[in-house]
This record gives C-alpha cells, structure tokens and sequence, in this order.
C-alpha cells in the first residue's frame, strides 16, 4: 500500500500536486495529512517518515522506497502504472508537457510568493506587481499555446487530463483566490480543471479543514 503525506489542503500546493498525481495513477494509497507550521511541526518533521525529504510534503513511501517532490511523485507513479495516464502519447505533446511540468516545477517565484494558496479565499482584484504579472502572464501563454496546439477536442492543456495539469492546478485556484483577470479561453479551462472529480474531492475536503494559517488569510500589499 503506498502512503502519502501531505500538508494542509487549503493551503498547500505541492500537496495538492502530489495528491492529484495518486488519484490519477488509480493505485490505492492511504492518505495522512498533517498541518503545517502547528506547534508540533518542527518536532513532527524531524521524524523518520520526513527525514528523506528534510520535512517537507508531500512524500510518497511505497514500501521502504520513499519519493518525495512533486514532480519525481507524477514520474514514479507513470512509471508505476501508465506512461498515458500521466502524459500525451504524441511525441511532441508529450516533450511539451514535460516541459512545462518543468517550467511550472522551478519557476514563476513572484507568483507563488505573492499569490499563495488559499483555497477557502476568495479575495476582490488588486493591481498586480510586475513580477507577478509577468508570472501569470506566461503561465497563460504556456496554456494557450498549449491549447491550440495539443488541446483537441478535450478540455486540459492536451486534451485529457494528465500531469501538465495536475502541475498547473494550484496556480488555477490561485488565479480564483486572488480574481486574476483572464482571458476568454483561460475560463473553460480553469472551469475544467476545477470540476475535475478529483479536484472537487480535494476542495471540498479543504472547506472542511479546521486548521487556519493567518498569514495566508489576508491579500497581498498592493
């Protein structure tokens, strides 16, 4: 049985990742949340099942073999199962979905510094900093190209849903929290994603969290 360890689903991205990435390998797994920044943290991710990643979430441990980063999580479970079920069999949608699986993985620092997850928010529009419209900015034109390219007749970035994504969730709640104006054909796709059963499972759980984290619970300084 795997087992997964997350942070809290409200506000926790890379949890959300990882989680999505188990639900769409279709493999069973037991699932542990734990909340971040409590006062137990610091002595709770000093322990044995949080050593291999230095406490950070999510980890997957499949037996005695531990993954931890989102990223190697999608990877492992493709591995694991079906390559198709993570990524497009066209060879070209696949090298652009990896590529932006990347891209969203190490960039897009001011967004995630400035936008950060809270899924039970939702705050009124305020003028975004530069660094963090050039973010979304290129997070839209990555969906967009991705779209006309690769989209089909299906409704995420190549047609089914798949790791891209899954990498790109987070950041289409973020978008909603933080009323991030987008364009026309940003909508359906956002709509798609959140609709998504498994999305819907995880946001529903978040509403139900009673963990709160103040300093996620108020909007960015303009």
């Amino acid at each position: 049985m795997l087992k997964l360890i997350l942070g809290n689903k409200a506000y926790s991205s890379w949890s959300l990742r990882g989680w999505l990435a188990a639900k769409q390998s279709g493999l069973s797994f037991e699932e542990v949340v734990v909340p971040l920044y409590d006062a137990d943290w610091d002595k709770r991710r000093e322990g044995d099942e949080f050593a291999p990643s230095s406490g950070k979430v999510p980890i997957l441990w499949d037996g005695e073999i531990v993954v931890w980063d989102s990223l190697a999580i999608i990877e492992w479970l493709a591995e694991k199962t079906e390559r198709s079920r993570f990524w497009p069999e066209d060879d070209g949608a696949r090298a652009m979905a990896r590529s932006m699986a990347a891209e969203m993985h190490s960039s897009f620092a001011a967004l995630r510094r400035t936008l950060s997850m809270n899924i039970r928010q939702q705050f009124p529009p305020r003028p975004l900093a530069p660094d963090v419209f050039a973010d979304v900015t290129r997070v839209l034109t990555l969906w967009a190209q991705a779209r006309a390219r690769y989209g089909g007749t299906g409704d995420f970035l190549f047609g089914a849903f798949g790791a891209a994504d899954i990498m790109f969730a987070p950041v289409v709640t973020r978008f909603v929290t933080y009323s991030v104006p987008v364009p026309r054909f940003a909508a359906p796709y956002m709509d798609a994603v959140l609709n998504h059963p498994y999305m819907q499972d995880w946001l529903a759980a978040a509403q139900e969290e009673a963990w709160v984290i103040e300093r996620f619970e108020t909007p960015p300084a303009t």
